[in-house]
C-alpha cells in the first residue's frame, strides 16, 4: 500500500528548520525543497507518491516548474488564481481512500479540513525532522528533544510571564 503526500509547499519554505537548509531566492528555495524531499527520501517509501503544492503562478521561463512532474513520485502544481489550501483541499477530497492520504502543513484551517476528510496530517517539524531524530535509546538513559516550535512556545509563555 502506497501513500500519497499532499505538501504545502511555502509553509514548509517558510520554516525555521527549512529555512536554514536553502539559498534566499524564492525559485532556488522551491528546487531546495524539491531536493530536500527526493534526496531525504521524507515521503518514506520510494513507492510512495509527493505532490507540492504552491501559491500562485510558476515563472514563466522555467519549464521545470510549470505544474509538472518533477519525477514519477514529486509532481508540483501551483494553485494559480486559489490559495495553496483551497487547492490541496480540493486535491485531497479526490482520493478514493483518503487514510492513505498524508497532508504535510501547519495550517490549522487545513489540517481540520484534511481530519474532517479522514486524512492524515502531519506538522512541517514533524516531516522534516522523521529522518533525524535517531530512534535508539542507549541504556536506561532517557532523552527529550524538543522541537524548534516547542522551544519557542515555551519561551513566548516565559516572557508573557517574566516580562510584563
Amino acid at each position: 500500500m502506497s501513500l500519497q503526500y499532499i505538501i504545502d509547499g511555502y509553509n514548509l519554505i517558510n520554516h525555521p528548520l527549512f529555512a536554514r537548509r536553502s539559498n534566499k531566492k524564492i525559485k532556488n528555495q522551491r528546487l531546495a525543497l524539491l531536493d530536500l524531499i527526493k534526496s531525504e527520501r521524507l515521503s518514506g517509501s520510494p513507492k510512495n507518491r509527493v505532490i507540492v503544492v504552491f501559491d500562485g503562478y510558476p515563472d514563466s521561463n522555467d519549464s521545470q516548474e510549470a505544474g509538472c512532474a518533477v519525477d514519477s513520485t514529486v509532481n508540483v502544481v501551483f494553485s494559480r488564481s486559489e490559495t495553496a489550501d483551497e487547492r490541496i483541499k480540493k486535491i485531497a477530497e479526490k482520493f478514493a481512500n483518503p487514510r492513505n492520504t498524508i497532508t504535510v502543513s501547519d495550517d490549522k484551517e487545513l489540517r481540520l479540513s484534511i481530519k474532517f476528510l479522514k486524512g492524515k496530517v502531519l506538522g512541517v517539524e514533524e516531516f522534516i525532522c522523521s529522518k533525524e531524530r535517531p530512534a535508539e535509546n542507549k541504556g536506561n538513559e532517557i532523552k527529550i528533544e524538543l522541537s524548534f516550535t516547542q522551544k519557542d512556545r515555551i519561551n513566548q509563555e516565559l516572557k508573557k510571564l517574566w516580562l510584563r
